[in-house]
């Protein structure tokens, strides 16, 4: 039997342990205890500059439209994979890329959606992802560009390729 308080029923706790987990929201379960990174440095990459290093311990935040650079480190050939969780939608835009570097920039792969398959995606899932295999080692540029209009948090999860 759960545990009640006087005078509450046990429909009336359960309701409440179920708003209570909902209060925990689906940011808080996509940002998985990781750190909030202000991504506000100057990091010299590909003759450009990037705000962070990204990685499995931290995230971003930001608004678009608008875009964002940030760098991942690799040790050895990887799978990468940008999540971005979306809030306050006001306008689904155009058009959405993701572009993964190679390191010293010499190849790149480019991911694009639509603005109503970015938000879709986002709405219907919980978040958006895109993924790109990258084999050189060391410092990787990412570039995300959207001209939706809302607020964004953003993570990176990097998978070794000979897992």
């Amino acid at each position: 039997m759960l545990g009640t308080r006087p005078g509450l029923s046990n429909h009336t706790t359960i309701l409440l342990l179920a708003i209570t987990a909902l209060g925990c929201g689906r940011k808080d379960q996509f940002i998985e205890g990781r750190v909030k990174d202000s991504c506000d440095r100057n990091w010299p990459i590909c003759s450009q500059i990037a705000g962070c290093l990204l990685g499995t311990p931290s995230y971003i935040e930001g608004r678009l439209p608008g875009s964002a650079q940030f760098i991942v480190q690799l040790a050895e050939p990887s799978t990468v994979r940008v999540h971005v969780f979306l809030e306050d939608v006001r306008a689904v835009g155009q058009q959405t890329s993701i572009s993964f570097f190679e390191t010293g920039c010499r190849d790149r792969v480019r991911q694009e959606a639509t603005g109503m398959a970015f938000v879709g995606e986002n709405d219907q899932l919980g978040e958006f992802m895109r993924e790109a295999d990258l084999f050189g080692l060391g410092d990787h540029l990412v570039n995300f560009t959207s001209d939706t209009d809302c607020r964004y948090t953003l993570k990176v999860d990097v998978e070794a390729k000979r897992l």
